[in-house]
């Protein structure tokens, strides 16, 4: 076979490719034997039919058979053989395919671009201080206490933060709107996300009284349109909170002093404040990395993944109960600023891909049983889903595994230049991350120097997902 290869732009390449009679005659051969089981001749033994009264009976049909053979493992050959990665499907001519001649075609596709990878040792980037303030372990107390805390009756009007037991039904026109209707429910007042308007109305109503105003619903085949709720409050109660004693900390934890239990919440969220700054050391370090390097980019491949994305935006907000028009109000965006900002992420995400695919070969980064198994488990619970269910899913999709993979070395690839940065809080000390386990905490460097590289490709993709 011999194959030729066009640049006609930095991404895109034409493959002429000629593949002579002898290479073809393999797959004719086998056209013809799969052909002969298919029919029956009479005078012929069914399998045994001659390629001549083959050609007689359905002419250009064992042609065609291995054509669709042979045309899909020539053209992998030549792109093999000249060193390029399509990106997309390509465009297929036959332009010569005669009666014992060689087979012609060319082939037109989308092919990465070649660059350089820029040198990322001692990148470097900045990032936010590691704080826990008095307020954030109040807070997470508070939350704490609040799920120890116990509901009782009051004869008064609902005030912000009481809980209320609510019958509620929205009506258009006069008529219950279907779905929309709901009895004896358990309400926060104040906590949102449930209907506009609904907060404001509950603030002031006894138990017995209701009240009636517009909103919009969001869900359903009505939303975004007006109907008109009413409210009955059925009882208000109030919340009890328990002391923030040593006895609640004997009832919430396993500590048996509340200055036990303070101090955990103290290092539990000073752990997951270091494994957000490690997030934003990594996007940092990636920023940085990207700012060194300009990869001309396949358009159609930047379309199709535009396309992806606001299909994927557009499916999440209908099932939040929101419009665009209603999203980019809350976000205080134009839909020019918001397509701008959704070309920029996508063509910073394809060029990352790259960058660290060319990073990854070059090390010649490995994918374990261990790798696999710890990402799929971790991309189940982080869309909620029951991990047996997800390996259930890639043995009945293995073609999955091929796209994890990929997604596995490019978060080792991450990693690896994530530690060659010099990364620093905005005090001027020295981030580390080198050390830094999935659960937050610093392991000793004797201890890490083995599995550095893994547990810090864990810490990204974990955040990644």
């Amino acid at each position: 076979m011999k194959s030729a290869v066009e640049t006609l732009s930095p991404t895109r390449a034409k493959l002429t490719v000629e593949v002579p009679f002898e290479e073809l005659k393999p797959s004719l051969d086998k056209a013809y034997k799969q052909i002969a089981q298919q029919i029956n001749v009479p005078g012929f033994r069914k399998g045994k039919v001659p390629a001549a009264v083959i050609e007689r009976q359905f002419p250009g049909a064992a042609r065609d058979q291995a054509l669709n053979d042979i045309l899909n493992t020539k053209y992998v050959e030549a792109l093999q053989a000249n060193d390029l990665t399509p990106l997309a499907q390509p465009e297929v001519e036959v332009t010569r395919y005669e009666d014992n001649g060689p087979l012609e075609f060319t082939a037109e596709v989308d092919i990465r671009p070649e660059f350089t990878v820029p040198a990322y040792d001692g990148i470097e980037a900045q990032v936010e201080d590691v704080e826990v303030t008095d307020e954030d372990v109040t807070e997470q107390v508070q939350a704490l206490r609040e799920r120890f805390g116990t509901l009782k009756d009051v004869e008064r009007a609902a005030a912000d933060g009481d809980f209320v037991v609510i019958d509620l039904v929205a009506t258009q026109d006069g008529e219950t709107v279907e779905g929309a209707e709901v009895s004896g429910m358990s309400y926060q007042v104040g906590k949102g996300g449930m209907l506009d308007g609904l907060d404001e109305a509950l603030v002031g109503l006894s138990a017995g009284e209701e009240k009636t105003f517009t909103s919009q619903l969001v869900g359903g085949d009505m939303v975004g349109q007006d109907v008109e709720v009413n409210v009955k409050v059925t009882q208000v109660q109030e919340q009890e909170l328990p002391e923030a004693d040593d006895e609640f900390a004997q009832l919430a934890s396993e500590f048996d002093t509340f200055a036990e239990l303070e101090a955990d919440v103290r290092e539990r969220l000073g752990r997951g404040k270091r494994l957000e700054q490690a997030a934003a050391a990594r996007d940092a370090v990636l920023e940085a990395l990207l700012e060194k390097v300009e990869i001309p980019l396949p358009e159609t491949l930047v379309t199709d993944e535009l396309n992806a994305r606001r299909e994927s935006i557009e499916q999440q907000l209908q099932f939040a109960g929101l419009t665009m028009e209603k999203y980019l109000e809350d976000e205080g965006q134009t839909i020019e600023e918001f397509e701008a900002d959704l070309e920029r992420r996508v063509r910073d995400a394809i060029t990352a891909q790259m960058v660290l695919d060319e990073i990854a070969k070059g090390d010649e980064f490995e994918v374990t049983n261990e790798d696999l198994t710890g990402y799929i488990f971790r991309q189940a619970q982080s869309q909620g889903q029951d991990p047996q269910q997800a390996f259930s899913h890639i043995q009945e999709h293995p073609h999955h595994l091929q796209e994890y993979a990929a997604e596995i070395v490019r978060g080792k690839a991450l990693a690896q230049v994530v530690e060659a940065a010099v990364v620093k809080d905005a005090s001027g000390n020295v981030v580390e991350l080198k050390n830094l386990r999935p659960d937050g905490t610093i392991g000793e460097p004797e201890d890490a120097t083995e599995d550095a590289t893994e547990d810090a490709a864990e810490v990204v993709a974990d955040d990644a997902e």
